[in-house]
């Protein structure tokens, strides 16, 4: 063999050998893919993912399903180049940044524990959202959610207390709690009165200063719902805000008699608010894609995801602009009795 050939062989062998190094090292980037689907009004593993004790519920029928991503990569467990380019080319998957979904402040453990908690929000927001449309009435109050260690509150509340009011000012929400903090100079003490189970009490907490020069006392907040009836909500494993809209839609339909969706199969998805104001999530396409695998005809979608989602809607699905869960329940009434309009996402 002559030198020329030798050399051009190991040549070659070298970069064949660096491409496949090259390719097989992790890469910090995440595969989002559609997830699975599940029926609001349907079964998980054969217990229903929305019970209800204590009001009367309806039998129903159809699908109302909230649709899920699942991803691969992350922190400890990134994907391969090849993993990478694959992803790249399939249109019904989508490759993002790693810190896009873990943000480089926050593990992985930690990530998890977010989305836990916010489809935990979500699943109160949702019952709040359903009882506001039905009229049905319920009472909440402001609750401790956490308490910082060193701060002027630790050992003065725990996790679960119910605020009262803050300076003799009922405490309506959680921006007159803070509002009536900040009132303060750094220094001066607060007065809450603070409901633990059946006890009442009355504490002053002195504020100090946050870095900002806001003054605090160290307690997050969370609104606690006291509904008149249980609903409790079974989803597993599956984490995140995304699915508020149709948890609020099929607590609705087991609460009302009659099958709202008239047997067909509707997919969608929204964060909620108490007030049923419905907000933008992400994975869109690939959550239609998910919905469209799983039968559905017809998608309902957050106003403000409108121009992505229609750039890539999947065969046969139709796309239903969604602003409020009221807006939601009247386009499932247009497409059961067929009458009436829903609003498309406008195309363009």
């Amino acid at each position: 063999m002559s030198r020329r050939a030798l050399t051009l062989m190991v040549a070659g062998f070298l970069t064949l050998m660096l491409g496949v190094v090259g390719a097989l090292l992790p890469v910090p980037y995440v595969v989002l893919s559609p997830g699975p689907t599940e029926n609001t009004i349907g079964d998980v593993k054969g217990k229903p993912v929305i019970s209800v004790e204590g009001h009367p519920t309806y039998p129903t029928s159809g699908k109302l399903s909230l649709v899920t991503v699942a991803y691969q990569g992350g922190p400890g467990n990134r994907i391969d180049l090849f993993s990478a380019l694959r992803g790249w080319v399939d249109p019904t998957v989508a490759v993002v940044p790693e810190e896009t979904i873990f943000p480089p402040t926050s593990t992985a453990e930690e990530v998890e524990q977010q989305n836990t908690q916010e489809m935990t929000n979500s699943q109160d927001d949702a019952t709040a959202a359903a009882l506001t449309e039905l009229k049905i009435p319920y009472n909440s109050v402001v609750s401790v959610a956490s308490v910082q260690k060193g701060l002027p509150a630790d050992g003065k509340f725990k996790a679960g207390d119910e605020i009262v009011s803050v300076d003799g000012v009922p405490a309506a929400d959680r921006e007159t709690v803070s509002a009536a903090v900040r009132k303060h100079k750094a220094g001066e003490a607060v007065t809450f009165t603070v409901n633990r189970g059946e006890q009442s009490r009355t504490v002053a907490v002195p504020t100090v200063a946050a870095k900002d020069g806001t003054p605090i006392v160290g307690i997050t907040m969370q609104i606690k719902y006291k509904f008149p009836f249980k609903v409790r909500i079974n989803v597993g494993d599956v984490g995140g805000p995304s699915a508020g809209m149709m948890f609020s839609l099929g607590i609705m339909d087991k609460l009302t008699p009659g099958a709202m969706t008239g047997g067909k199969a509707i997919a969608g998805t929204g964060t909620i608010t108490p007030e049923g104001t419905v907000g933008p999530i992400g994975g869109i396409q690939q959550k239609m894609v998910g919905a469209r695998r799983a039968g559905a005809t017809v998608f309902l979608t957050p106003a403000d995801n409108c121009a992505e989602a229609t750039k890539a809607i999947p065969d046969g699905l139709k796309l239903v602009k969604i602003e409020t869960l009221h807006d939601a329940v009247q386009a499932i009434d247009a497409v059961r009795t067929g009458s009436g309009t829903t609003p498309s996402c406008p195309v363009g």
